[in-house]
């Protein structure tokens, strides 16, 4: 790999999935959250790519991936992605959906990751006990389920605005407005894409019985001002599995890497530039 940006397609059963790779040394693969693309990762990359190789896609139905209808694996295609770059393992790094398709791919294919980077998401069968959520946070995730079905593509981007980006129990606005204007704008891209027939195929059986399988190192970034699941998520994560750091926000909610880049990408590179080289 060079300094210098590569971008293009990967050819996939049913896709072309759009790259930018970029830096030099080990491997580190961004895998973006599911009210997002790609551009998330824009402020960490330029001081990721000072010590690594990095990696990142947009998802089938994000950005500027091509897809056509049917079934696939996120999991497949990760590890295609890495196949056309000819690399063999990396750091996986991933939020929101991205952290759980990173989550699977790593128990799935675990000679393919060095470490694991999950930020603000879930672990695949494990369901939140219903006391845990505010009737506030049940409200708004009505709101945002009935916008979707209605295709309001603006008001969907709006509620995703307002409960992944302010916090679902915070004041409208909390967030930086640039942070909140970027997001709505990527949000907005996808509903107004629309990729319809998209069947992604779940990891069978699921993460939630699996994580003691976990033979890498494992750091779980949490935003405190997130929904309650992901915190709940994290706990689930740090219990079962064998080696698990846990990093709280107490001032960011969903996409913590957005709302405090300089902080986010300080404790990346303190996680991995600490691991083994192999």
């Amino acid at each position: 790999m060079t300094d210098s940006l590569q971008t293009g397609y990967v050819p996939v059963e049913g896709a072309e999935l759009y790259f930018e790779v970029t830096g030099s040394g080990p491997a580190m693969v961004l895998v973006h959250a599911g009210i997002a693309d790609l551009r998330m990762w824009d402020d960490q990359v330029t001081a990721l790519a000072d010590r690594y190789t990095v990696i990142r896609y947009d998802l089938r139905g994000f950005g500027r991936t091509r897809v056509q209808p049917g079934r696939y694996s996120n999991r497949q295609d990760l590890a295609d992605v890495l196949d056309h770059l000819n690399i063999d393992r990396a750091v996986i790094v991933g939020c929101s959906v991205g952290g759980m398709i990173a989550l699977d791919f790593v128990l799935e294919r675990p000679e393919r990751a060095t470490a694991l980077i999950w930020v603000c998401s879930e672990v695949g069968g494990v369901v939140p006990p219903d006391e845990i959520f505010d009737p506030r946070e049940i409200a708004l995730f009505e709101q945002s389920e009935a916008a979707e079905e209605a295709g309001d593509a603006e008001l969907a981007a709006s509620l995703d605005v307002r409960i992944w980006v302010d916090g679902p129990l915070q004041p409208e606005g909390r967030a930086p407005e640039l942070v909140r204007s970027r997001v709505r704008e990527m949000s907005l891209a996808h509903y107004a894409a629309a990729a319809e027939g998209l069947e992604p195929q779940r990891l069978d059986p699921p993460a939630a019985g699996r994580l003691g399988e976990l033979r890498i190192p494992v750091l779980a970034v949490v935003g405190e001002l997130d929904p309650a699941e992901t915190a709940h998520a994290a706990d689930v994560l740090a219990t079962r599995a064998p080696d698990v750091r846990v990093i709280r926000y107490p001032d960011a909610a969903h996409l913590p890497n957005m709302e405090h880049p300089e902080r986010f990408t300080r404790d990346v590179l303190a996680f991995v530039d600490a691991l083994p080289r192999r």
